[in-house]
């Protein structure tokens, strides 16, 4: 069995309301297996036989999205990519200091030469974005609600799906379900 970790974009934020249980149920319908669910904002740890974790975002999103009656971006990393994406380091500890928030962005896939053209566009004195792999990691200089960017300016502008999540909380599921 392979652990993975899904982050669904859309749960218990704008109107919509799903319970950690129902997540675990429904999990359970679309054949997963172990789950639980870290803080109540759609992170979802469970195990499958399926190697295959693209096929497994397409599962959960279209499960997801028949059972709730909206759509669920989902996005799948294994034990190995979550330790990798919260071991790097994407700015220097002074930045990290000095910063007030340091959120991941979570994407499908890594963006192209084009998109990074346009990500880096949204930079600003508040704002700094780092691409790597199939993240970006964001560092925000002042309080989050200060700053023009948000994940809908972020789909617009790169037009693609994505969720964020704090790098504390992925530091914290590293500690605590990665041996």
């Amino acid at each position: 069995m392979l652990r993975y970790f899904a982050f669904l974009r859309a749960i218990n934020v704008g109107g919509h309301t799903v319970t950690m249980e129902t997540l675990r149920k429904l999990g359970e319908s679309f054949g997963l297996s172990n789950i639980e669910t870290f803080i109540a904002s759609g992170n979802l740890i469970f195990q499958s036989t399926d190697p295959n974790a693209a096929a497994l975002e397409l599962k959960i999103a279209s499960g997801l999205q028949g059972a709730l009656g909206y759509e669920v971006a989902t996005f799948i990393r294994s034990e190995q990519e979550l330790t990798q994406l919260a071991a790097y380091q994407a700015f220097a500890q002074s930045e990290l200091d000095a910063a007030t928030a340091f959120n991941i962005v979570f994407l499908c896939t890594p963006l192209d030469d084009s998109a990074i053209q346009k990500l880096m566009g949204l930079t600003s004195a508040i704002d700094m974005f780092v691409p790597h792999a199939r993240e970006i990691y964001w560092l925000c200089q002042k309080k989050q609600s200060e700053s023009t960017f948000s994940n809908a300016e972020l789909e617009k502008t790169l037009g693609v799906k994505s969720t964020l999540r704090g790098a504390s909380t992925i530091q914290k599921m590293v500690a605590r379900y990665i041996p």
